[in-house]
């Protein structure tokens, strides 16, 4: 009888808006041969909307959302295709719904400086997020606890530095 093959990893990258996410997933992804999607293509319109006029997310706005996430990344790790997927998950109940018991799963934090963000956040002109709404960001993260195992990454790195610390890490898992 042969053995039961192990699920393929997945990285989520997780962290308020503006936080290079999107940048970081791509490159990681790129860096690693692994597929990549960005939390914010699992958005219904209704959600995309409310953003984009100010509105922050309740929970109930959240869960499908959450729920199509953690449904993506058991479908490509159960396929055997090893991915990198960002998400905010700024609140523990939202990772618990995305890790949960998924050992298959590695949280990374980028963490960064509100002031830092919110420049980076003012020079992007492609994104729903308005800036107006980091505030609300801030307020709602809960930074992953050590029972989590995140693997918290500083910002202030060069985006190509961050990537490189998450790659070591990942051999070194």
């Amino acid at each position: 009888m042969s053995a039961k093959p192990l699920p393929a990893p997945v990285v989520l990258i997780m962290g308020v808006s503006g936080c290079g996410k999107s940048t970081t997933g791509e490159r990681l992804a790129g860096r690693l041969g692994w597929i990549f999607r960005d939390a914010d293509s699992f958005h219904p319109p209704a959600n995309v909307e409310k953003m984009s006029r100010g509105v922050p997310l309740d929970d109930d706005d959240r869960a499908p959302w959450l729920a199509a996430i953690a449904a993506w990344m058991d479908e490509r790790s159960a396929a055997g295709e090893a991915a990198v997927v960002t998400c905010s998950a700024l609140k523990r109940r939202y990772r618990d719904v995305l890790i949960g018991r998924r050992d298959f799963v590695k949280l990374v934090h980028l963490v960064g400086e509100k002031a830092l963000i919110a420049e980076r956040m003012a020079r992007r002109t492609d994104h729903f997020m308005p800036p107006a709404l980091l505030d609300s960001q801030f307020a709602a993260l809960e930074a992953p606890g050590d029972d989590e195992k995140p693997l918290n990454v500083p910002i202030t790195l060069d985006p190509d530095a961050v990537v490189e610390r998450i790659a070591d890490a990942l051999r070194a898992r």
